[in-house]
């Protein structure tokens, strides 16, 4: 039986939804306890380098399917001589390599790296994971200086490097990259970034830069591999028109920012104009950044971008654009135009984080009161600048309170930030995170947060679609109030948030009305839908 609701009491509830509680958003350093021990590595003495400045990301992913997300982190090596300016005085016992880290639930992670067959051996950079293959089990793919990796999930624990196998082949310095089902045959494709052509014999640079920049080297083409549904992937990078475009790529994500149904590609370069690549439903991509004002910064300069995310940030049932920078952060409202507007300057954002350089972020209901809040972590661009970290919390319509300093101890301690990746890794309805640091230990970040309300994770199974459901656009109904997100496969700084869409509801105790709609087309509606559990939804055969 349906349950009915009585026009007036139905607004009294979309109020209290709407209105912000006295809820607490709090955090607290959980690495401790959690069994994680890793450190980043950028292979040298000392920072010399682009190279060594970037950092590196990680993802989280259920690699095993026992509903806990698990984690993957990249890490950066001592390499050749010749490449590091100050290379290290002895070289370590074990050379630094990436880790996997089972979630053994409760807090607790298990190091796996090596009897799973992830380490990768590569200068890594960024990892993103998704179904390539449909077959249950999620793979992995990670990116690199010199080489990038695709990683088959055996579905035993363990994984196979199908790299040359499945026709994956990308030289140079490969970044932050995305999965999207470009043409929603139900297979996903693999948008993968590129930096700059790194040349590392060129020293020449003015002193107070440290180091040559992005601008010292070439740019370069992304990359655009079309999967064939049979384990194969084949180079469309010229044919879809991505090709003709040369920049500095550090973070790129993939969402239908335009609604027609489609997935778009963003790229946020360094020192270089934006991309944003349009799909145009016939496998091209026409890039529309520049009409579409999210092409530059703030005061229409190319500015160092680093992590761009797509989310309905001002609940308009529109997907905006948020994108991490080393001088003005941009929160980019989304008309309904094919455009954006600029509104870091008036949500309470921009003016906050002008002073810090800013890197991987998450925008998640950290507290459930059913208001999209913003943690994003900062830390020096070409020195080794320790720098605090900020959460704002969502008060509606765009708009933000600082409040960082009362978030945390954990946020306080000053870490020179790169990649980070998101996920409610012990399933108690709070997002938590995870932080690499550059050079240092990283962080695992407990969410604490007191008062919270209700909140549903959903986990997508996809029949026709592919089977992560990566593409879908949910709609949320709880009270009286709309929610929108999209599942996406790789956002922010080289990083992937655990694929879960997580709603909060506030006071709101029941959900009214899921609305699903699958890459294949296909719609799917739930109603009268209990809160606070994960909720796995398989797409209707």
């Amino acid at each position: 039986m349906r349950l009915q609701i009585f026009p007036f009491l139905a607004i009294a509830a979309a109020l209290v939804a709407q209105t912000p509680t006295a809820s607490t958003i709090r955090f607290e350093d959980a690495t401790p306890v959690s069994g994680i021990q890793f450190t980043h590595s950028f292979g040298a003495e000392k920072l010399g380098s682009l190279l060594e400045s970037t950092g590196a990301g990680c993802v989280w992913f259920d690699y095993n399917n026992d509903g806990l997300p698990d984690l993957y982190v990249t890490n950066g090596r001592p390499l050749e001589a010749g490449i590091h300016p100050y290379p290290l005085k002895k070289m370590p016992a074990e050379l630094p390599h990436n880790h996997l880290y089972r979630n053994d639930g409760h807090g607790k992670f298990t190091d796996v790296t090596e009897t799973a067959g992830v380490a990768a051996n590569i200068y890594g950079m960024a990892a993103i994971a998704a179904d390539f293959d449909n077959d249950g089990f999620v793979d992995l793919f990670v990116t690199g200086y010199g080489k990038a990796i695709l990683f088959h999930n055996r579905g035993d624990g363990t994984f196979e490097d199908v790299t040359e196998k499945a026709g994956i082949k990308v030289d140079g310095w490969s970044i932050g990259s995305a999965w999207l089902d470009y043409d929603r045959d139900g297979c996903v494709d693999l948008f993968v970034g590129r930096y700059v052509k790194f040349d590392p014999k060129y020293r020449a640079f003015y002193p107070a830069d440290n180091y040559p920049g992005p601008l010292d080297y070439e740019a370069n083409t992304n990359r655009l591999y079309h999967n064939n549904c049979n384990g194969t992937f084949t180079d469309v990078t010229d044919k879809s028109g991505i090709g003709a475009y040369k920049g500095r790529t550090m973070g790129a994500t993939a969402a239908d920012f335009d609604g027609d149904g489609y997935p778009d590609i963003y790229v946020a370069n360094d020192k270089t104009e934006n991309f944003l690549f349009r799909n145009k439903h016939d496998g091209t991509f026409e890039e529309i950044a520049e009409e579409a004002g999210v092409a530059y910064g703030q005061n229409g300069e190319s500015t160092s971008a680093m992590g761009p995310i797509f989310a309905d940030i001002d609940g308009d049932g529109r997907m905006d654009l948020w994108v991490t920078d080393s001088k003005y952060n941009r929160l980019m409202r989304n008309n309904g135009k094919k455009q954006f507007d600029d509104i870091g300057a008036v949500s309470g954002i921009a003016p906050q984080t002008a002073q810090y350089v800013s890197w991987g972020s998450g925008i998640y209901d950290f507290d459930n009161d059913g208001l999209l809040d913003i943690l994003t972590f900062h830390g020096g661009l070409i020195h080794l600048v320790p720098e605090e970290h900020s959460v704002f919390r969502g008060l509606g319509g765009g708009k933000f309170s600082d409040v960082s300093r009362t978030a945390g101890a954990v946020l306080d301690v000053k870490t020179v930030a790169r990649g980070s990746c998101f996920a409610d890794y012990d399933n108690d309805g709070r997002v938590d995170a995870f932080l690499v640091n550059l050079g240092a230990p990283a962080t695992l970040i407990h969410n604490t947060s007191t008062n919270t309300g209700h909140w549903i994770a959903l986990q997508l199974k996809g029949t026709k679609s592919n089977r992560d459901g990566i593409g879908a656009a949910v709609e949320v109904v709880a009270a009286g109030r709309k929610q929108i997100a999209q599942r996406v496969a790789g956002s922010s700084y080289l990083s992937q948030d655990d694929g879960r869409l997580h709603f909060g509801f506030g006071a709101a105790s029941l959900i009214e009305k899921i609305t699903i709609q699958w890459p294949s087309g296909r719609t799917q509606v739930l109603e009268n839908v209990a809160v606070d559990r994960v909720l796995t939804v398989e797409e209707p055969k």
